[in-house]
């Protein structure tokens, strides 16, 4: 089996395969942490993927094997500061090195437009996963998506 990973920028002709990568990652990953009835009502919302951002210039996919393995970007949010946006792995190869290709390509082509403060609303089962990239949290947050169903957050900020 071929193990090449590869780091590219997003197209808009990305978009449904995005889109499926969101849903399998999300569907998966987050039910440790989040009830049914976010899984049924919110996480379908959020696994969509954001054609703005896919044409942006600041998404990144990381590819293997054929297929799509991760996913994530940012947009710059004021002077030397950006908002981590959309991250997600393939629950296939969770924890094998995938997220951490994907954020090293993040962090280079953020800190080359000057970017030196992240920003990132984590779901509560990322919040490992970027601790261990040097984020910090900065507190708990529900947002109220629907009525009478909060999804929990956390925010989060990495400055060197």
């Amino acid at each position: 089996m071929n193990d090449v990973r590869t780091l590219r920028l997003a197209r808009l002709d990305d978009l449904a395969a995005v889109d499926r990568l969101l849903q399998r990652s999300f569907g998966r990953l987050l039910k440790v942490n989040y009830p049914p009835s976010v899984m049924v009502t919110v996480v379908p919302m959020l696994a969509r993927a954001k054609p703005a951002l896919l044409a942006s210039g600041r998404y990144f996919l990381v590819e293997g094997a054929g297929r799509l393995l991760g996913v994530g970007g940012y947009s710059l949010r004021g002077p030397g500061s950006a908002e981590i946006r959309h991250v997600a792995v393939d629950p296939d190869v969770a924890r094998q090195g995938v997220g951490r290709m994907l954020m090293a390509g993040v962090f280079a082509a953020a800190e080359a437009e000057g970017v030196r403060r992240y920003l990132a609303l984590s779901t509560l089962t990322a919040v490992p996963f970027y601790t261990a990239l040097g984020f910090q949290a900065a507190g708990r947050i529900e947002m109220q998506v629907l009525a009478g169903i909060s999804f929990g957050v956390v925010r989060m900020q990495r400055v060197p």
